[in-house]
């Protein structure tokens, strides 16, 4: 990846929020470091109830898991994450190479699963694929034209239907109207 590309990555995943979750200080501490140069905040917990707590207040695009934790245990954190939203990106960053568990967590639902130690390569591609999913879930569509917004005009748009009460096709086909005009 050129450094263009890194900047536009950059630019898209500075518009959205993470949630770390990892029992061992230092780990925790170094991928929420990480995050911090891409992300526009980053919390983290070093348990799964304390995570659940602040998943519930503060609902971060993309929540970054332990599998194998004291207590609540990644998985069970997931599960009960999926249960409040089934579209969170969650991602899995463990050092197990369990497979029981490995397969738990996709049939949970789980986004994507990373294997420790992470490389700087190994984050990059990951954010991308972030950015990717993000971009798919914020894809608006209508009968008769589908469209896919950068995410600050997505959030605009939304801001903007919500605010009038009405659909998000509806404040992008006045948009477009009168750019026409």
């Amino acid at each position: 990846m050129n450094n263009m590309d890194l900047i536009k990555l950059t630019e898209q995943t500075k518009k959205l929020t993470a949630l770390v979750v990892e029992d061992e200080k230092v780990t925790n501490e170094l991928l929420s470091s990480t995050f911090k140069n891409f992300f526009s905040g980053v919390e983290s917990c070093f348990d799964g109830e304390s995570a659940l707590k602040l998943y519930e207040k503060q609902q971060p695009d993309v929540v970054f898991v332990d599998i194998i934790m004291p207590g609540m245990d990644g998985i069970e954190l997931s599960r009960k994450i999926r249960e409040m939203n089934k579209d969170q990106i969650i991602i899995v960053i463990s050092a197990s190479n369990d497979m029981e568990k490995i397969s738990e967590s996709i049939e949970v639902g789980v986004n994507s699963f990373i294997q420790k130690p992470i490389d700087t390569k190994k984050i990059i591609e990951l954010l991308g694929n972030v950015v990717a999913m993000i971009a798919k879930k914020k894809k608006v569509e209508t009968k008769t034209f589908s469209i896919s917004l950068p995410l600050d005009l997505y959030e605009t748009v939304n801001d903007n239907a919500k605010a009038e009460s009405i659909s998000k096709n509806a404040v992008i086909i006045r948009a477009l109207r009168s750019f026409y005009d």
